[in-house]
Parts: structure tokens; sequence; C-alpha cells
């Protein structure tokens, strides 16, 4: 029985969900987001504060300073908290609603940038305003997860070996690609492993992570504006590139079977089980990373309103029966069904 004292001290590492019965590929997701963070960005934020504090970087008026789209906002504001420190997470509108009122919750100020910059989107515009800040006033300490070598190291040290453990016989990891912290922390360990280890990394369509032409993004978590200097592509055997229209059908196939996971999970499993569907992969080991659950996207992934308006109202798949020897619910004449009251049609019309 776990027993702790701050919120950072626990995380569930041996969590894995076979999604054969769903997909139809042998594919194990990695569930990383049973922590008090609810992501796997716990365990790089944890190791660059700790690593800050080692340096000395911290004072007792020391300001912590991020770029989050979400995630490792709340990671760290979760750890600012345990330990008493000041935080500010710069973020755009793209992060959920839920992720910053979290961070609110925990004491931490947010404060979302509203414009882009012409050739660095929103992640260039939220940099500039760190930038700006940290210059004139030196209270603050900007993490940097997107250049802090502790960003990959976590997962150097704890993501990988723990997959490696599970699975001495991996064949395929497949990682989805943000700032890539969590992909050369695994691609670093397993160059290194007994046995090679094919590493796919999973972005979405319209980064530049990996080239290419920048394109309109509305689900945060995965994918860059400007290519992250983390990156080493030496270390990556193969790049797939999901639409977001895709991650939001993987994520709604997923819930329809009971997991409720985040918007990087859909696309991390729709690019791995494309991968798998094009190759012949019958009979190799793979995995692949969920970096976050669904809680959060409750508001914009899995809402109808949301979904349609971006993305088409054609956009997902007909949801099957539950139990085809059920009858529906409702009524069942072939009358119309009853008009919504003024107070709900009002309220369908505000979400």
């Amino acid at each position: 029985m776990p027993v702790i004292s701050a919120p950072y001290a626990f995380n569930e590492e041996e969590l894995y969900v076979d999604l054969r019965s769903i997909f139809g590929h042998s594919l194990f997701l990695k569930c990383e987001g049973f922590n008090f963070a609810g992501s796997i960005k716990l365990k790089a934020a944890t190791e660059m504060v700790e690593s800050a504090e080692r340096a000395g970087d911290l004072r007792p008026e020391t300001v912590l300073v991020e770029s989050s789209s979400g995630n490792l906002g709340v990671a760290l504001s979760m750890i600012a908290a345990s330990k008493g420190y000041r935080f500010l997470c710069v973020t755009d509108s793209r992060c959920n609603l839920a992720t910053r009122l979290m961070m609110e919750a925990l004491g931490s100020q947010v404060h979302v940038v509203a414009d882009q910059e012409s050739n660095g989107g929103f992640l260039g515009a939220r940099l500039a305003y760190i930038r700006n800040l940290c210059a004139s006033d030196d209270r603050c300490l900007w993490l940097s997860q997107y250049t802090n070598p502790s960003n990959w190291k976590a997962h150097y040290r704890r993501t990988a070996p723990a997959i490696a453990r599970a699975f001495p016989r991996l064949d395929l990891l497949f990682v989805g690609a943000g700032t890539t912290g969590t992909l050369m922390g695994c691609a670093r360990y397993f160059r290194e492993w007994h046995r090679a280890v094919r590493i796919i990394a999973v972005d979405s369509v319209g980064s530049v992570t990996f080239g290419g032409t920048p394109g309109h993004r509305m689900i945060p978590g995965l994918g860059m504006s400007v290519q992250p200097p983390l990156l080493d592509e030496s270390y990556v055997d193969d790049v797939v590139r999901v639409e977001e229209a895709d991650t939001i059908r993987t994520c709604h196939r997923l819930a329809k079977r009971g997991f409720v996971f985040g918007g990087s999970t859909g696309t991390v499993v729709s690019g791995a089980t494309d991968w798998l569907t094009r190759h012949d992969a019958q009979d190799r080991t793979a995995v692949a990373i969920a970096p976050d659950l669904g809680e959060r996207y409750l508001d914009t992934v899995y809402h109808d309103n949301w979904v349609q308006d971006l993305y088409g109202e054609h956009v997902l798949d007909p949801a099957p029966p539950v139990n085809a020897d059920v009858a529906p619910l409702g009524p069942t004449s072939p009358a119309e069904p009853p008009e919504p009251s003024p107070r709900r049609r009002q309220r369908r019309h505000d979400a």
C-alpha cells in the first residue's frame, strides 16, 4: 500500500492496455496518466525542478516560468504547490479550460497569449513573452522544456526502463513527438539496449518537427510550430503523421470501449495502428505510450459541437448499437422526436 506525503511521489508505471480487441493489432498501450498530475509530464517536471534545485538555481524569491500547452503546466503547478514555489504558466487559446482551471486551483498564475507569430505560431508568441519577462525580472527562472536535457533524461531513467522490464522482447515502440523529450529519452535508452528496438515517432499533420509546411492545429500536446532543439533524428527509425480528424475518431473509438484518453493518446494510437496496418508486424511485440487521460478534453475532443464545428459533421462514424437485441430509448413511433425546450436549445447554442 503506497503512502506518500508529496503528490509527485506517486506514479503508476506498470499499467498497459491490450488494444487487439479494439483495433485488431497486437499493440500494448502504456498508460501514463495515473498520477496526481494526470500525465507523463510529471516525470519531466520533477526532473527539471530537482535538477534546478541541485544546481542551486531556486531561491525563496524565484518564480518558475514555463511555456506549456497544458499537461506540463499542471505537473509544474502541482510540484510548485507541494514545494512552496511560485509558478507562472504561459499558454495559448488551445489550452483546455479544465487544464487552466486546474493550474489556477493549484495556485499558479496562467498567462494566455492571444496572438501568433508569423513564423512560430502560438509557440513562438509564448516563447517571446517568456524571453521578455525573464529579461525584465531577474526573479524568473525559465525551465525551458524545449531545450532542458532533464526533459529527455527523465524518460531515459524511468519510462524506457519500465517498458524494457515489462517487455524484454520488445520490437516496436511508438512515441508521440511534442518537445521530443519522451521520444529522445526512450530512443537513447533502447539504442544502448541488448537488442534492437525500432523507434517510430508519431506527429500531427501541420507540425514542423520533422520538416514540412506548418498547418493549423487545434489539439494541444503533440506537434510543434518550430523544430524542437532536443530532437536528434538519427535515433528515429520512422515517422507517422496523423490528421487531427483521425485523432478524434480514435479517441471516440476508444471511449466506446470504456477508455477515455487524451488527444495526444488518440494521435499516438492512430499513428501506431496505421503503421501496423501498412507493415507486416503480426509477430512483433509493439508498445505505444499514452501520455494522458481524457477528462481534460471533455469540452473539446469529446464535445460533439466542438468537433463538428472544426472537422465537419461527418467526422465521427455512426455509433453502433450497444446491444442489437435491446430496443432504443425514446419514442418507438415514426413521429418526430419532441422539440427541446427553449432553455435546452439555448444551452446547446451557447456550448
